[in-house]
């Protein structure tokens, strides 16, 4: 068996992941109501936290679902019976009680399939969370940059003034400079039309 068939028949409810009962009926390669049966015979090895009794509506959810997914078949009906849901606890409690080299194997490789699932959701929440640690520190940077632009707009608008200010100076100087130069006395050797 793959982990990926067995995976696409992990639902998550009440948050909590399960596998629903004609779903292990299948794999274990038995009827539904004979694991169901198995179940009731051993109720005590079943907890709250391995099994979960599905109510109507989140049976009909769930196999609305899996129908719109084409995982569970058309002709399926929940019918009168209630719908179990196993945790991966469940499950391995649900070997124990159908008593079969076959349901021995399934479970080893269900429970496999519960791990890669749980060690890939971790890895995905570790890599989730540090991209969004970059894009904090991205936003910030960002942030930063614009603030820097800013600050170098603010002086280089008032380094233009300081030179526009130079060059008027300059320019008002160049204008003076000519009369100056009139108004001094010249040294030297003068000629007679001075």
């Amino acid at each position: 068996m793959e982990l990926q068939a067995i995976q696409s028949k992990i639902y998550e409810i009440r948050g909590v992941r399960v596998m629903l009962d004609f779903d292990l009926a299948a794999l274990y390669q038995v009827e539904t109501r004979t694991l169901k049966q198995a179940v009731r015979r051993n109720i005590e090895r079943f907890p709250d936290d391995f099994m979960i009794r599905l109510s109507q509506k989140e049976a009909n959810y769930l196999i609305d679902t899996g129908r719109s997914q084409n995982v569970i078949p058309s002709g399926y009906n929940i019918g009168v019976s209630e719908m179990f849901a196993f945790t991966e606890q469940g499950v391995s409690r649900l070997s124990a009680a159908l008593r079969s080299p076959v349901a021995v194997q399934v479970s080893i490789v269900i429970m496999r399939a519960f791990v890669a699932m749980r060690n890939y959701i971790t890895t995905t929440s570790t890599i989730t969370a540090e991209l969004a640690e970059l894009r904090a520190t991205i936003e910030l940077l960002r942030r930063d940059g614009e603030d820097t632009l800013e600050a170098v707009n603010d002086l280089s608008e008032d380094t233009r003034k300081h030179i526009d200010n130079l060059y008027n100076a300059i320019a008002a100087l160049s204008v003076k400079s000519p009369q100056l130069e009139n108004s001094r006395r010249r040294i030297g050797y003068k000629q007679d039309d001075e």
